[in-house]
């Protein structure tokens, strides 16, 4: 289901209330696997491509959220490399980066859109 907003389309995910805090979830957006993460820290929800770039597989999802110098990342399960929520950034390979999105809450859904 699409909501319009602006000139820009927005794509409800989920209720608000399937994610929990510092845990992420899967969802399929736009025939891509995407990971969703609610961090209690900031009060914040990210959107990142689900898949690791060093491991090579769809695993981001189940990564550990943590923080450093104000940065929060999810840490890769398989090789634990770190990637910035807020740019897909690599925090430990500057060369690597993943894909994010911009999501926001409206009426009680996470909604995604392509990032600029």
């Amino acid at each position: 289901m699409d909501a319009t907003s602006n000139n820009t389309t927005w794509t409800d995910i989920c209720p608000i209330n399937d994610l929990t805090p510092d845990a992420g979830i899967c969802a399929l957006y736009n025939e891509q696997q995407v990971a969703i993460f609610l961090c209690k820290q900031t009060n914040s929800v990210y959107a990142v491509a689900n898949f690791d770039p060093f491991g090579k597989a769809n695993v981001l999802s189940r990564g550990i959220i943590g923080s450093t110098e104000d940065i929060t990342y999810v840490a890769s399960p398989l090789y634990k490399q770190r990637f910035n929520l807020a740019t897909g950034e690599c925090l430990d390979s500057e060369e690597h980066k993943i894909k994010t999105f911009n999501v926001r809450i409206e009426n009680e859904q996470v909604q995604l859109k392509e990032a600029s």
